[in-house]
């Protein structure tokens, strides 16, 4: 396993469309694969897509940290279900050649953040309810539905494999700015409410 570099806004690779992966199976995706989560789990992130690590391909990887997981993941028996993980975080997810599809028109904003964006944040409206359609490292068909942040999380990563970075997505851009001015302004803001 290796960690791999991350792609910043403006690479190659985040700007394109992914290719179809042709065999979900084959080796080499597995290891990617397992290059991703090491990259992701030293760089801090929730999820990662394979072209930010330059890798043009339809392959997004994400782990939900229980504390941040709203009612949606709870409909899937399995990420309730006791692991030897780690009880902080929800099994890993591999979606290879992912479809997803919105419920219905609802949306709700939402502060993200990217490992392709370091150190920023930005308001970005997305579907609270998706269904979603991929497979996984066995080549087995994987269906499900997501709400909250569970949605979001999906719907983000794979918009790294239709060439989109969250700030495409965002509606007001005076609401994207660096994690550091944001915390600087909420401390402010709590100082003055006392």
């Amino acid at each position: 396993m290796a960690i791999l570099e991350i792609a910043r806004m403006g690479a190659p690779t985040l700007r394109e469309p992914a290719e179809p992966v042709a065999d979900p199976t084959a080796p080499e995706i597995r290891a990617l694969v397992a290059d991703m989560l090491e990259t992701m789990t030293e760089a801090g992130g929730v999820g990662l897509a394979a072209p930010q690590v330059r890798v043009p391909l339809r392959v997004v990887i994400f782990q939900l940290p229980r504390a941040r997981v709203e009612e949606g993941v709870a409909e899937d028996a399995e990420d309730t279900e006791d692991t030897e993980e780690d009880p902080g975080e929800l099994p890993l997810h591999v979606f290879i050649n992912p479809v997803i599809e919105p419920l219905d028109d609802e949306q709700a904003l939402g502060w993200e953040g990217c490992l392709s964006l370091p150190g920023m944040r930005g308001l970005v409206p997305r579907h609270t309810r998706i269904r979603y359609r991929a497979f996984d490292l066995d080549g087995t068909l994987i269906e499900g539905e997501a709400t909250g942040f569970h949605a979001r999380v999906i719907q983000h990563e794979c918009d790294h494999l239709d060439g989109f970075v969250y700030p495409m997505r965002m509606t007001d851009l005076s609401l994207l700015g660096y994690d550091s001015e944001w915390t600087r302004a909420m401390l402010e803001g709590a100082e003055a409410a006392e």
